[in-house]
């Protein structure tokens, strides 16, 4: 595998380091520019980073991506994702003057067909919060069961996403004040209201933690049973099996949940700044899809009951 130039890993260090961007996102800026990189090498041969133009860039797009077998119906987002990427990277060099001028400007991204936030409905949440589907418990009555229920717990009722829910500290949690503080994008913290009901279920979770477990860790809410925090994987594998006995979703992840969280408050009539901050979203209009999903739905209530529909 081809290294990355000086300059890329300087980038990526700045993005860990000062932009606070996760682990899971800077490896994907790596996984981008090392294919972008490699295809340079391999079509262009050695070019240096002032040379680079947009022809060469709209080349690997359209022929260097396929050929590694990327799915046609996610090729549009995987473009748009990896164009962001490079034009991150480059105003990078021109800011660090080692270019004078990026080629991204003349690099258009592909425009998206607007999808609808898929979530479960509110009748499949009831049969994971109470722990039962199809006659069956969900989860085991033990440790491991109660962290899985807990996990699925929070990410309905607060709308985090998996990072924040991993990085979730004891000291963020105020029972006492019914509230949790996560770490966001870009190391924001907000804090969140939680419910009696998940107030109860933390405070039995914490109980359980400290007597059952040997030697825990203590600096973060949820861990496995052998005293460890939680991973990404953990957490994955824990949403995917519980949705998969109550919805007929095609995905299963945990950003489901975070777009559930968001569909049913609005659905009930939540405020949409109230969403909004809720969610963590720097912009309005990455929460006002979810009011899409209404409208679909008072759509259909009027062509089913309107004479005229």
């Amino acid at each position: 595998m081809t290294g990355l130039p000086a300059l890329a890993e300087q980038f990526l260090s700045y993005l860990a380091l000062q932009k606070r961007y996760s682990q899971h996102t800077t490896a994907s800026y790596r996984l981008d520019l090392q294919q972008f990189f490699e295809y340079m090498q391999a079509v262009y041969g050695p070019t240096p980073l002032g040379e680079i133009d947009a022809f060469q860039v709209q080349s690997w797009l359209a022929t260097g991506l396929h050929g590694r077998g990327e799915q046609e119906d996610a090729s549009a987002v995987t473009i748009r994702r990896k164009i962001s990427t490079l034009k991150s990277f480059f105003k990078f060099a021109v800011r660090e003057g080692a270019i004078a001028q990026s080629p991204m400007f003349r690099v258009v991204s592909p425009k998206m067909r607007k999808r609808l936030p898929l979530f479960v409905e509110e009748k499949g949440m009831q049969q994971v919060e109470r722990n039962q589907a199809c006659g069956q418990p969900l989860f085991a009555d033990d440790f491991d069961g109660a962290t899985r229920q807990l996990v699925l717990d929070i990410l309905y009722q607060t709308g985090i996403r998996r990072a924040e829910l991993i990085g979730l500290r004891h000291d963020g949690i105020s029972l006492p004040n019914s509230h949790i503080k996560v770490l966001g994008k870009g190391g924001k913290e907000r804090i969140i209201p939680i419910s009696n009901h998940l107030v109860a279920a933390i405070r039995a979770y914490m109980e359980r933690k400290r007597s059952e477990l040997e030697n825990p860790d203590l600096q973060y809410l949820l861990v496995k049973k052998d005293g460890r925090r939680v991973n990404e994987g953990y957490v994955y594998r824990t949403v995917k099996a519980a949705l998969g006995q109550v919805t007929t979703l095609s995905k299963k992840s945990p950003h489901i949940l975070r777009h559930t969280f968001a569909t049913h408050l609005v659905n009930n009539g939540a405020d949409i700044n109230a969403v909004k901050e809720l969610l963590g979203h720097a912009s309005l209009a990455s929460t006002q899809v979810y009011t899409h999903n209404t409208i679909e739905k008072l759509k259909n209530v009027y062509k089913q009951a309107h004479p005229k529909a």
